[in-house]
């Protein structure tokens, strides 16, 4: 099928062309609208502004490649296939739907946001591809934003976060155009991983953003609620690395490519103590990434979650067992002999948490320090915000899951390995590198099909942790074992 044949879409600046994949009506086809701009270009005097809608244009506009990404160039491997594209357009979205231009009955839509700490991180992913919800009905958006410090470094005399910003203009982008996609606005499910499961969290927790989506998925969710002095600490401190003025012009003035390559280094602590600096991420999340600016946040995202904005949407969340124990597999020789009430206490946690916290985790205890540095991590970082989350959410409709199936290639059940389980894409060949040659269908089936049911009506299939708190759906535990535990995060209860 040549590009000249694909579907055709109409949205507010124009027409935009697709591509099939699949035949037109048979099972499984979908099409795929990729690099939508959803607003221009931030470049120039748009480079530190607010995002802007993109200009009209007529005739029909070809979207059969992914654009442009904030991410810039080879990173590396990573859990997560995540491309770099070169180019400036960098705000743009990509939709997969099974009906281009159906109007009843209209799916419902799920936008995704991918993860990568807010300073990395690409829609373009083929993870992130929706075919598989396509063919249960589902309406799929990947959307893109700004990272690092030109998403949301502090910047006098700039709009404060300018990636959370990006995020509800390519949400109100979804609102006006996903109806010629085959999409019902009023049925929209947000979803994210990692720093994208922040991101949910956030705009779930912000008034602004309430008429934009009607349930959430946080995997793994990284909360980030930068305080104002630590932002203008870290955008002072890389202002005099570039040897500019820490104001808009200053930034404007240093090539973006610079300031990627620098802000790394602002963030770390002067004295250039790693330990010190895992303490600080530890106890205060990332330096880049939403802050707490007054006007679109004006408090933590769990105070204003208990405070009850976002309690009428449905929420599911959790985490893998062991998101960054992995990190410390080289180490675990070194590690061995070094007690771990010792390697904690090395982490700054207190005396009375490190005991109680190693009794409710004699399990993983037996398995080493590093072993247990990692899950200590894993849980100061992701699984102690599920339970936060949770509880500061109240009777408001919450339901809590951990993924526990181990990597054959990992060894642990590991950070991005419920991805594309939950995406159901196993046969991707870049899923064998994280989740070896077999990975079970069942899970995937489990997984994919309590995000399907979510986002079609409104419970994922068990009971809420509102209703009886502690109720944790397990995904991949043993055969044998109950698929809902009553008490699933009793091993972070000391760091709550």
């Amino acid at each position: 099928m040549t590009p000249a044949e694909g579907p055709i879409a109409l949205t507010a600046p124009g027409k935009v062309r697709g591509v099939w994949r699949g035949s037109p009506g048979e099972r499984g086809a979908s099409a795929a609208f990729l690099g939508i701009p959803f607003a221009k270009a931030p470049v120039g005097d748009l480079r530190f502004a607010a995002p802007v809608p993109p200009d009209p244009w007529d005739g029909i506009r070809d979207a059969v490649a992914f654009g442009a990404t904030a991410q810039r160039g080879d990173t590396g491997i990573t859990l997560i296939p995540e491309p770099s594209v070169p180019g400036e357009a960098t705000l743009n979205l990509n939709v997969f739907t099974p009906s281009p231009g159906r109007s009843e009955p209209a799916l419902p839509v799920l936008v995704w946001i991918h993860g990568g700490g807010y300073i990395s991180g690409s829609p373009g992913s083929p993870w992130y591809d929706g075919r598989s919800f396509n063919r249960d009905g589902v309406v799929t958006v990947a959307i893109s934003y700004r990272l690092g410090f030109d998403g949301f470094g502090h910047i006098a005399g700039a709009p404060s976060n300018r990636g959370v910003r990006d995020w509800l203009a390519a949400l109100e982008w979804v609102q006006g155009n996903i109806a010629a996609f085959g999409g019902d606005p009023s049925r929209v499910t947000i979803a994210g991983q990692s720093a994208g499961g922040g991101a949910v969290l956030t705009l779930l927790g912000m008034p602004a953003a309430q008429h934009l989506f009607h349930s959430a998925w946080a995997l793994s969710a990284a909360l980030a609620d930068v305080s104002r002095e630590r932002a203008r600490t870290a955008s002072a401190r890389l202002a005099h690395l570039a040897g500019v003025d820490a104001t808009r012009e200053g930034f404007a003035s240093v090539p973006e490519e610079r300031l990627h390559a620098l802000q790394s280094k602002a963030a770390e602590p002067e004295s250039g103590d790693r330990l010190a600096g895992v303490r600080i991420l530890l106890g205060e999340g990332p330096s880049w990434g939403p802050a707490i600016d007054g006007d679109l946040l004006t408090q933590p995202t769990i105070a204003s979650l208990a405070s009850g904005v976002g309690a009428d949407k449905p929420l599911v969340l959790g985490s893998t067992d062991d998101e960054f124990t992995m990190v410390l597999d080289g180490a675990a020789r070194k590690l061995r002999l070094i007690p771990a009430t010792l390697a904690l206490a090395k982490l700054g946690v207190p005396r009375d948490v490190r005991q109680p916290y190693l009794a409710d985790n004699t399990a993983q205890r037996r398995k080493g320090t590093a072993a247990t540095v990692g899950r200590y991590v894993s849980d100061r970082v992701f699984r102690s915000t599920v339970v936060k989350v949770a509880g500061a959410r109240g009777a408001a409709p919450t339901w809590v899951y951990r993924f526990t199936w181990p990597s054959p290639t990992k060894r642990w059940a590991l950070h991005c390995l419920d991805v594309p389980f939950w995406f159901d894409c196993l046969d991707d060949p870049h899923v064998a590198a994280i989740a070896g040659d077999a990975p079970p269908r069942r899970l995937a089936d489990a997984v994919h099909g309590a995000a399907v049911a979510l986002i079609r009506g409104g419970d994922p299939g068990w009971r809420p942790w509102s209703d009886a708190p502690g109720t944790t759906r397990v995904f991949g535990g043993a055969a044998s074992a109950p698929d809902v535990v009553p008490d699933g995060y009793r091993s972070v209860r000391a760091l709550v």
